[in-house]
């Protein structure tokens, strides 16, 4: 497999929504851990993953556990972006028991989330196949997580699209329909005006049929996204456009629709399932 090049985090952004879930959760104290467990006991933990997924998110649980207590010793065994089976071992943590266990829950819902995304990810990537065709994110992200959520992607082997509404100028149905209301021609007139206004930016256009695939081709438009389009659709879109603008394809997609779309030759298959909708991954931490 080719070696993954992961995006690098934003700390600063990470380590305040870090802080933020620790103070929802502990607040003024683990009463059960504080009443329960001797306050000199040490011990010993492992992440252990219960089904086959794609590890990503080790660092921010072991700055979980290190925020928690700076004397926890975290050994990772694994690496993000490694593909695991279920029984694998993760990481290990050794340290105060209270430590470990006032950590526990808030790096699980970390890591079991960002897993799952990751893993979601890879079975997208599979379904491709060997195709050119890459799979894309969306913005379609758990408000605070869209960092850590794209960083997912890239590890379970996908691309990242635009991080926000600041990165690429992406002219929707909406922005079309108000463009419109000036005359015809509001897809080119849009696009002369992203270039003058952002010169350094990439522009890509929503086309929700062939006369807008042809009006954006036209205009000279870096991407095109073919919105809920069927697969005949699709394939006379890349006739149009003949490789002038990178082709997306978006909307109604299903895992399995990804082969068949692949095989067109769009360059991209954008999926809003790959973060909004995951299913967190089974990891738990054994003393």
């Amino acid at each position: 497999m080719k070696k993954l090049i992961l995006p690098k985090l934003d700390w600063q952004k990470i380590n305040s929504l870090i802080d933020m879930s620790l103070e929802e959760d502990i607040k003024t104290g683990d009463v059960t851990s504080i009443s329960v467990i001797p306050e000199n006991i040490n011990t010993e933990a492992s992440f252990v993953t219960r089904e086959r997924c794609v590890c990503a998110g080790l660092e921010i649980a072991k700055t979980i556990f290190l925020k928690i207590d700076s004397r926890v010793e975290w050994i990772s065994l694994v690496n993000d972006g490694d593909i695991l089976e279920s029984g694998d071992v993760l990481a290990s943590v050794k340290g105060n028991a209270r430590s470990l266990l006032t950590a526990e829950r808030t790096a699980l819902n970390f890591l079991q989330r960002l897993c799952g995304v990751a893993t979601t990810t890879l079975k997208y990537v599979e379904a491709a196949g060997n195709s050119n065709t890459k799979i894309l994110d969306t913005r379609k992200t758990t408000p605070g997580w869209r960092s850590l959520e794209k960083y997912a992607v890239v590890a379970g082997g996908g691309t990242n699209h635009r991080v926000g509404l600041y990165d690429r100028v992406m002219i929707k149905d909406n922005h079309r329909a108000l463009a419109g209301l000036e005359g015809d021609g509001g897809i080119a007139r849009s696009v002369k005006r992203a270039r003058e206004k952002f010169p350094k930016l990439e522009v890509e256009v929503e086309a929700d049929n062939l006369e807008e695939v042809k009006e954006a081709v036209e205009s000279s438009a870096d991407y095109i996204l073919l919105d809920n389009m069927t697969n005949n659709q699709m394939k006379e879109a890349i006739v149009i456009n003949q490789g002038r603008s990178k082709l997306e394809a978006s909307g109604g997609i299903t895992i399995e629709r990804i082969p068949s779309i692949a095989k067109i030759g769009v360059d991209f298959i954008s999926v809003g399932a790959l973060t909004h909708s995951v299913k967190a991954i089974d990891i738990s931490l054994e003393m």
